[in-house]
């Protein structure tokens, strides 16, 4: 199975999802399954990972109800408050759906940076593996340290790092994400997907080659064992079409031996998140 790890689904309305500003219209509208669905087939998968994009529990359990009726969606990376004394109870309620695979908190959104250190985050996190869940981490690179310390803690969690995570394409900056990267990855326990790229380039003149550095760093880092592609749609919309920004890897990986591919294009993602096939 090819799986596409890492995209959305909304109805749109402008106070749950005040992030997308007024310079994203095309983000403004509702993105549901039925049209993922032909966005997936057109390119040739099988299936995605739907991911939270609203911090609350109704957020999960939306998207839990929408994988029940749509086969194609293999998992959900959900929310919980990771901080709530609660918040076994939360992730018990919701568990019990085998389609929750994971979950993640928007930790670039925080005021905090040393957030995910929090003693109460901490004792969340530690809750994960015992329920079999994996762990989305959506950092900025200023955040890669902390993030590193977070990893070293729970060394039988499986994590994984979110858009790579986000570095400066547009400025063309690379140092110091390239060696937080390779620090990260030497965590067995770490994946990363190959997400959310095009929109930290420049959404209106990227060309392929100005990804290609990056894509460089992670995969001498991370290797084809634990790397998963992800379209991140329909926010990639912002730079490019679901085929485009696929495409992009696609093209990165064409003279990759073909069990390569396969890890890359779904194996991983299965393995990564337990997904039944």
């Amino acid at each position: 199975m090819k799986i596409d790890s890492h995209q959305h689904f909304w109805r749109y309305n402008s106070g749950e999802y005040g992030w997308i500003s007024s310079e994203m219209e095309i983000l403004q509208k509702d993105y549901l399954p039925d049209q993922l669905k032909g966005e997936l087939s057109s390119a040739g998968f099988d299936g995605s990972v739907a991911v939270q994009a609203r911090q609350s529990l109704a957020e999960t359990e939306w998207l839990l109800t929408l994988a029940e009726k749509n086969s194609f969606i293999k998992g959900v990376v959900g929310w919980v408050d990771l901080c709530s004394p609660d918040v076994e109870e939360q992730i018990i309620r919701l568990a019990v759906n085998p389609k929750l695979v994971g979950l993640r908190h928007v930790i670039h959104d925080e005021e905090d940076d040393d957030f995910m250190l929090r003693k109460s985050f901490l004792r969340g996190l530690a809750r994960l593996k015992s329920y079999g869940l994996a762990y989305d981490i959506l950092v900025f690179p200023r955040h890669l340290p902390n993030t590193i310390h977070l990893v070293s803690r729970f060394p039988e969690q499986v994590f994984i790092l979110d858009h790579i995570g986000k570095p400066f394409i547009r400025d063309k900056k690379i140092s110091p994400w390239k060696e937080d990267i390779e620090k990260l990855a030497r965590f067995s326990n770490v994946r990363c997907k190959l997400s959310g790229m095009v929109t930290e380039a420049n959404i209106r003149s990227w060309k392929q080659e100005d990804l290609i550095p990056y894509l460089d760093v992670v995969f001498g880092a991370f290797g084809t064992d634990r790397l998963l592609i992800g379209s991140d749609w329909p926010v990639c919309r912002l730079a490019g079409s679901y085929k485009q920004v696929m495409q992009l890897v696609l093209d990165y990986i064409r003279t990759f031996p073909e069990r390569d591919k396969e890890k890359i294009l779904g194996e991983n993602a299965i393995k990564a998140y337990n997904l039944k096939r």
